[in-house]
């Protein structure tokens, strides 16, 4: 059964392209085909190639079908600020048409494992008053939230899990990603996360000198993933 999920973050720099990255690896060393999304990213560099952003390049690296990087990326833009600001400077309209084809072209793809990654956290907007949370409800994606373990997390991933329990959504796991080791009271903290997030936790992923996907993979736990109907 081909299985996809839905990549968000408690706020912005959480290390969700690293778990996510870590996650396909995981995927292709059980032996299953892999593919992924980037739809938007803000924070990409001029290349011969074009705008390409370090984000999305690293999930074209851990996928094993032959997807190109527009199919990956296909709404890319240069500043690194919120990517509806970036889109309105590029007179770009960011609209949640103009995302849902390209992701569902590559979940069309077949792969046996498929990751979408938002930007930013939950509530990101898009033009007008959409958000990109639209686009895991229009795809009707479980997701996987990547929790960035500091002072303040728990607030921030319990009210995201209520956002996507209330938009009708199915959180299939989440990841704590340790971005800050020294917090006080960790292992707290984290018991605290595990009683109260609604769904299992795939892993925690200390702060690695070289978070490669490969060494955040053998933190992780892809069968502890809720399946979708």
């Amino acid at each position: 059964m081909t299985q996809a999920y839905f990549v968000t973050g408690t706020d912005t720099e959480v290390g969700k392209t690293t778990i996510a990255a870590g996650l396909l690896r995981a995927a292709r060393l059980a032996g299953l085909s892999t593919a992924a999304a980037k739809p938007v990213a803000s924070g990409c560099e001029v290349t011969a190639e074009g705008l390409r952003n370090s984000d999305a390049l690293a999930l074209l690296g851990e996928c094993t079908l032959p997807l190109t990087y527009a199919q990956v990326n296909p709404l890319a833009f240069a500043p690194a600020i919120a990517p509806h600001l970036a889109a309105r400077e590029a007179g770009v309209a960011l609209t949640l048409d103009a995302l849902l084809a390209p992701v569902q072209h590559v979940l069309a793809q077949g792969a046996d494992f498929t990751l979408v990654e938002g930007a930013g956290g939950w509530r990101v907007p898009l033009a007008g008053q959409a958000n990109l949370s639209d686009l895991p409800i229009a795809l009707g994606l479980p997701v996987i939230l990547v929790v960035g373990v500091r002072l303040g997390c728990i607030n921030h991933a319990l009210l995201t899990a209520e956002a996507i329990a209330r938009d009708g959504l199915t959180l299939a796991g989440w990841v704590a990603n340790i971005v800050e080791p020294h917090t006080s009271r960790l292992e707290e903290n984290l018991a605290t996360l595990a009683e109260r997030l609604p769904a299992p936790c795939l892993g925690q992923v200390p702060r690695l000198a070289q978070a490669s996907p490969a060494a955040v993979a053998g933190y992780l736990q892809l069968d502890l993933l809720e399946m979708p109907a």
